[in-house]
């Protein structure tokens, strides 16, 4: 017996054997988190189920469980090894997670099985010019096989030397029209939801209406307090602007002051020297006319 399960995000289902949806249903953890009810396709085209929980010592941790990864570690455990640690769909569906179609692979098999990055559409077909480059790769190097006048021709080359060297595990271009294979039968299960625990209802005391206006009040003073202590800030620091830009005003005044009296000083000690000036040099003709006379 097989099912389908819808998933969260999509419009496609998931593909289980019987065997497997009862384990999602039973295991007790994944009933508590209703994993079957959160399926999500993920980007690389896999089921997944996601969490994001709050960590103890602050910040959020996201769990996240890959559907097919686990089918396998649960039933195939025993095909797992050091060097088989990815988990691959053998007819290339990855949401046909029946036990028969999932395998344990190893990361060079993984690979070769992805989707080719040919513009041409052929695994390792390559155009130059006119002609077709065929090229496979082994131990990580890309060994070229030949040129040929057609894609076809190419792709045919390229899949008789991955047979030779990798026998199943290599990859075959196909041609032609694909066959479309038949969906086996399975039943869509809507699986039961998990019961939400009813929110406990508050049970909240009535407050007394002459506590709650003196509360109102003794929030109310401090605010006053602080728009008071504001305005008188603001004055004290305008009276001290107006302060500073009166204090050099009066300096310039002051200054201007002394220097007039200074030129008015020296404008007097000068008439003052011209005219001693003046008086000497008329008494000097007059003190020679004087000894002149005496002689």
């Amino acid at each position: 017996m097989l099912y389908k399960i819808k998933l969260k995000n999509a419009k496609d289902t998931v593909l289980l054997d019987k065997k497997v949806y009862d384990f999602l249903l039973k295991d007790p953890y994944l009933s508590k988190v209703d994993f079957v009810n959160n399926l999500r396709k993920h980007s690389s085209g896999c089921a997944v189920f996601q969490k994001t929980q709050k960590k103890s010592g602050g910040g959020y941790k996201t769990e996240t469980i890959y559907l097919h990864k686990l089918v396998a570690e649960k039933f195939l455990s025993k095909q797992k090894s050091r060097k088989n640690k990815l988990v691959g769909a053998l007819n290339g569906n990855k949401l046909d997670c029946r036990i028969s179609n999932l395998a344990w692979r190893s990361r060079s098999v993984a690979s070769r099985q992805r989707k080719t990055s040919s513009k041409i559409g052929y695994t390792g077909v390559y155009k130059e010019n006119n002609r077709y480059r065929a090229v496979i790769s082994i131990n990580r190097k890309s060994v070229h096989i030949g040129m040929f006048p057609t894609a076809e021709e190419a792709a045919k080359a390229y899949n008789k030397m991955s047979k030779k060297l990798y026998g199943k595990d290599g990859k075959l271009n196909e041609f032609g029209k694909k066959k479309v294979e038949k969906e086996p039968k399975a039943k869509l299960m809507t699986p039961p939801k998990k019961e939400k625990m009813p929110r406990a209802k508050r049970t909240t005391k009535p407050k007394k209406k002459a506590v709650a206006k003196k509360k109102v009040v003794k929030k109310a003073a401090p605010k006053k307090k602080a728009v008071a202590k504001k305005a008188t800030k603001k004055k004290a620091v305008a009276k001290k602007k107006v302060v500073k830009k009166a204090a050099p005003k009066k300096k310039a005044v002051a200054k201007k002051a002394t220097k007039k009296k200074a030129v008015a000083k020296k404008k007097v000690v000068k008439k003052k020297a011209t005219k001693k000036k003046t008086t000497a040099k008329k008494k000097a003709p007059a003190r020679k006319k004087a000894t002149s006379k005496r002689r």
